[in-house]
């Protein structure tokens, strides 16, 4: 995939939905837990920690009030992103990929280059993705998996018939991780690969039914 093509994931990519900061599972059948994945628990802390890293950031920001505004589903968001990182790196194992550090810092240098530098990158991660600096290279590293995911697949996704073969090995990994979310934050969709009711953009390109073309501007 051209460069251009992947770092434009970065800045459409994101972890855009969730819900204010969160409090314990009172489910009896996931204490203290927001997901189950693989037999891992996704502890609710974790997603707490998620979501304040993203509070403290947007507070010290240019416009702190409407960041926060317009992020009020940021917990649904940040947890969709804890338990998709766990069904990519599965697929990702299943395909035989791996992702080295160097991997990573050279899409962050492609990123940097993209938006016109390291802070103009950390704002718009923010702004637009709702992702705090110190969460940056975690997503780059997604970005990374599914780029060499669909290259292992000998996957276009350019094309609806490369998001689609992506799609389904998202979707078998899902469904092999047995994903159990606790019900207070919603259900999982293996199909979709994503909290039901959540659609992150990018993650959009690579789970559409068979058929449907690609989206606007990707």
């Amino acid at each position: 995939m051209h460069r251009r093509r992947r770092t434009a994931f970065i800045v459409s990519a994101a972890l855009l939905a969730g819900a204010p900061l969160l409090t314990a599972c009172g489910s009896e059948a996931h204490p203290g837990a927001a997901a189950l994945v693989g037999g891992d628990r996704i502890e609710v802390s974790t997603l707490q920690g998620q979501v304040a890293a993203v509070r403290d950031a947007q507070r010290d920001a240019q416009g702190a009030d409407q960041l926060i505004d317009n992020s009020g589903q940021l917990g649904r968001a940040k947890l969709h992103g804890l338990i998709f990182d766990k069904v990519l790196d599965r697929a990702t194992q299943d395909a035989g990929v791996t992702v080295n550090r160097n991997e990573i810092q050279q899409m962050r240098k492609a990123a940097v280059a993209q938006s016109g530098g390291e802070e103009r990158l950390r704002t718009a991660m923010l702004q637009q993705s709702w992702v705090a600096p110190d969460q940056i290279d975690a997503v780059l590293r997604e970005q990374v998996q599914l780029t060499k995911l669909a290259e292992a697949l000998g996957a276009d996704l350019r094309q609806p018939e490369g998001q689609q073969a992506v799609g389904a090995a998202l979707s078998k990994a899902s469904k092999a991780l047995k994903v159990d979310v606790n019900p207070r934050y919603g259900t999982w969709n293996d199909e979709q690969t994503q909290l039901a009711g959540y659609q992150a953009p990018w993650i959009s390109q690579v789970t559409k039914p068979a058929g449907a073309g690609p989206e606007a501007g990707a």
